[in-house]
């Protein structure tokens, strides 16, 4: 076996395996092969899941620092609610559970998801 070598050949030889379509379909990958996407279940009852976050260290404003984001999964309806940092869970759970801000078909069970998202928050 011969070793051939010019000004360029890693370049060249780069060129040429990126250009040539067998060299493509027959290289090795070096990236784990992806798995089969697994399809959500479709949601049929609006405030049934729920996503939780906290926008924080915001600048102060009617003495509220933070603002709790609460989404529906179906329905991409969302209500922020202005709250203090220091806030505590039982102080945050009471205004969610006899709010107006949300549907009267908001269910207990994500009362309760959202009670404890906010917990361990």
């Amino acid at each position: 076996m011969r070793n051939y070598w010019w000004p360029g050949v890693i370049k060249d030889i780069g060129k040429y395996v990126d250009s040539c379509d067998m060299c493509q379909r027959m290289k090795n990958r070096t990236e784990t092969p992806v798995r089969k996407l697994i399809v959500n279940e479709v949601l049929k009852k609006v405030w049934t899941h729920l996503m939780v976050d906290f926008i924080t260290k915001l600048p102060l404003v009617a003495e509220k620092d933070t603002i709790l984001v609460v989404c529906d999964m179906l329905l991409k309806m969302v209500h922020f609610i202005a709250i203090t940092e220091e806030m505590t869970v039982e102080r945050l759970a009471r205004p969610l559970t006899t709010s107006s801000l949300f549907p009267t078909s908001y269910s207990t069970s994500s009362l309760t998801l959202l009670q404890t998202v906010v917990l361990y928050y």
